[in-house]
């Protein structure tokens, strides 16, 4: 008797469920966003009505994850596909690195969470040809994947910016362990590259001629610059 062999799946075949995939995870999205509205909805009801504190806290962290989980699978569709960049000469990385920073901690909790410092920066800024929208995505994405810890008694590690001319010239964006936080290594969620938001941050890295990289006690970015 010979054994039954599943038929190879054919580039047809992948294409098709590729296709597929990506209507359901559109479809998801919809249904998350409409969660999100009832959520708010009802946020803004306990509000008014002035209920407990804790009831309050519950459904703004059921909003927070659906936003989380939205935003996961945008990610999601956008790694499916080559990423269209639009860069600009001459664009400030700097200023990116804080508008990212900025973006990162609008919604940070708890709100008084410290914003975290930039060190090492150089006069003159750092100046390439970037797409700004997309390499501020990106370095948010590695902003709230590296800072695990947020309050002040554990602020987040401060992101180190530098020229860094060996091979090219480039930036070098790095965060290091702090030891002041005591529950281990806050880069742990980084030791797999697992996350499609993070994958996400790579591709656009790369696409810019860059390179991200981490080992237990630091990340680093490295971007080309032309000045």
């Amino acid at each position: 008797m010979q054994p039954l062999l599943a038929k190879e799946a054919d580039s047809t075949d992948l294409k098709d469920l590729g296709k597929a995939t990506l209507h359901i995870v559109h479809d998801l999205k919809n249904q998350l966003n409409g969660l999100k509205l009832y959520a708010t909805f009802l946020r803004k009801r306990m509000e008014r009505d002035e209920r407990p504190q804790d009831e309050r806290e519950t459904v703004a962290k059921l909003i927070a994850g659906l936003d989380r989980a939205a935003r996961d699978l945008t990610a999601l569709v956008r790694y499916a596909d080559p990423p269209e960049l639009r860069r600009w000469p001459d664009v400030d990385l700097l200023q990116i690195v804080s508008r990212a920073i900025d973006e990162s901690w609008a919604g940070a909790s708890p709100p008084q969470c410290p914003r975290p410092a930039i060190d090492g920066i150089q006069a003159g800024g750092l100046l390439g040809e970037f797409d700004s929208v997309a390499l501020i995505g990106a370095i948010k994405a590695v902003i709230e994947q590296a800072a695990v810890e947020r309050s002040q008694a554990n602020p987040p590690p401060a992101i180190s910016v530098r020229r860094d001319d060996e091979q090219s010239p480039g930036a070098l964006l790095e965060w290091r362990n702090r030891e002041s936080v005591p529950k281990g290594d806050p880069f742990r969620a980084l030791d797999s590259i697992a996350s499609v938001r993070l994958a996400l941050a790579a591709k656009i890295i790369e696409a810019h001629g860059g390179r991200i990289e981490h080992d237990r006690n630091a990340l680093r970015i490295w971007l080309p610059i032309t000045k």
